[in-house]
């Protein structure tokens, strides 16, 4: 058995879920409203403040099946009731970051600077103290598109490995190299 599709998900006061006929599963809450199909070989049970996953059978496609739906399901929970954030970090001289609403201003040390439309269901703020690295912050109420959205933006500029520059998630370390050996 999937140790994680057996576990039910708890649901929350504030939070409902419902699972249409055709297996789609709506989530609504405070911070908003997600939706999931399921597989048609996995049955989905609401039952008073909990949701329960079952498989029809051992195969391996429908054990795989079974603890996915089960996390994705606990992940749209805590993103309708807590949200989500993820926060970049801009190192390097001269990089720089704005927002006007969702447009994101990137000056990543290119000759021009780039604009960056983050979709409408993630807030995103800009951040820029005096002595700290410029920072990105993105909310929001699903964790795939947060992932998503702060992953092409690190993509931009990926740290690079002998001076770290680039932009990298809050808090993630990039191993260094040791440069040019010195000349003779």
């Amino acid at each position: 058995m999937s140790r994680i599709g057996k576990k039910p998900v708890l649901i929350p006061k504030g939070i409902t879920v419902n699972v249409s006929k055709d297996n789609v599963v709506t989530v609504k809450g405070p911070k908003g409203e997600l939706k999931q199909t399921v597989d048609r070989d996995i049955t989905v049970e609401v039952k008073e403040n909990q949701v329960e996953f079952s498989r029809p059978t051992d195969q391996i496609r429908h054990r795989a099946l079974h603890g996915l739906y089960r996390s994705l399901m606990s992940n749209m929970v805590k993103g309708v009731s807590d949200g989500y954030r993820k926060q970049l970090e801009l190192i390097g001289v001269g990089f720089k970051a704005s927002n006007q609403g969702n447009l994101l201003d990137l000056a990543l040390g290119y000759s021009h600077n780039i604009i960056f439309e983050v979709p409408k269901e993630l807030k995103v703020a800009t951040a820029q103290e005096k002595g700290e690295n410029p920072k990105i912050l993105l909310e929001g109420s699903d964790k795939q598109l947060i992932g998503q959205v702060a992953a092409k933006i690190r993509s931009l500029r990926k740290p690079e490995p002998y001076k770290g520059k680039g932009v990298r998630y809050a808090g993630e370390v990039v191993r260094k190299k040791a440069g040019k050996a010195a000349g003779k």
